[in-house]
């Protein structure tokens, strides 16, 4: 069965990131828009950019194998002076080539870059109503399942931010474990009980053992309560600015303790 799945950038969930999900955060975030705005090689761009990459996957036994990207669509600010054609060339080039496996392009491939035009004014001053409306590109892109809160603004203490954190760890470790190809991991809490109500996990098929095999792995590796998930990853030590940004789950820095895999 082939499927078309498109990232963007008191249940929880966590699942691992899929390549629809890395590659448009790797576009915009990236840290390839990123990169090339500060570094010179496109010094044209401006700060503000959104990505959206579209990507055709069988479903293998329950595991999602990518077989090409279908769409990538990149909208980003720049300077008054370049034209779109200029913009779109550059794009290809300096952002999409290096950033995107070579394998999963074809002559099939669409490109809108910068499809609406124009794009000089952005930021704030173009655009308001920030807070809080991206949880999806700042976790899965819609790959995964969302509990629904949002993560900036609340400290370690609140589950909906503590939660998601130690279910991605819980989740990403299953995978690295072998003990399936893909996983997810839902927790749920009531207010006032700090013991979870409960714990959950889906291999979709994939398991190499049962799923209650795994999840009885998982709650002896892991301690869901809010006050042990803090301290085993640290959550209380500064550093969420990095967070304000590019994402929350499949960044390779040491701050983000829970892309961390456990022995389960």
């Amino acid at each position: 069965m082939l499927l078309l799945i498109t990232g963007l950038w008191a249940l929880l969930w966590a699942t691992a990131v899929a390549i629809t999900n890395r590659v448009s955060m790797t576009l915009c975030s990236g840290c390839r828009l990123t990169e090339a705005r500060k570094n010179g090689d496109c010094a044209w761009l401006r700060p503000d950019g959104k990505t959206q990459v579209t990507v055709e996957y069988v479903n293998d036994g329950g595991a999602m194998v990518p077989q090409r990207v279908h769409t990538i669509l990149i909208s980003t600010q720049h300077s008054p002076d370049v034209t779109n054609d200029f913009i779109a060339a550059e794009l290809m080039e300096k952002v999409i080539k290096p950033v995107v496996p070579s394998k999963y392009l074809d002559d099939n491939t669409i490109f809108h870059l910068n499809p609406s035009g124009r794009f000089c004014i952005g930021g704030p001053h173009g655009d308001a109503g920030l807070t809080g409306r991206k949880i999806i590109i700042d976790t899965y892109g819609g790959w995964g399942a969302h509990g629904g809160g949002a993560f900036s603004g609340k400290d370690p203490t609140k589950v909906d931010r503590s939660g998601a954190y130690i279910t991605r760890q819980a989740a990403k470790s299953i995978v690295a474990a072998g003990l399936a190809r893909r996983a997810l991991v839902q927790v749920s809490y009531s207010i006032g009980v700090p013991e979870p109500l409960s714990v959950f996990v889906d291999t979709y098929g994939t398991g190499s053992v049962p799923d209650k095999e795994i999840l009885e792995k998982l709650k002896q590796a892991f301690d869901f309560r809010p006050g042990p998930m803090g301290r085993d990853l640290d959550l209380k030590r500064p550093r969420y600015q990095k967070t304000a940004a590019y994402g929350h789950f499949g960044r390779d820095d040491p701050d983000f303790t829970w892309e961390q895999v456990r022995k389960l």
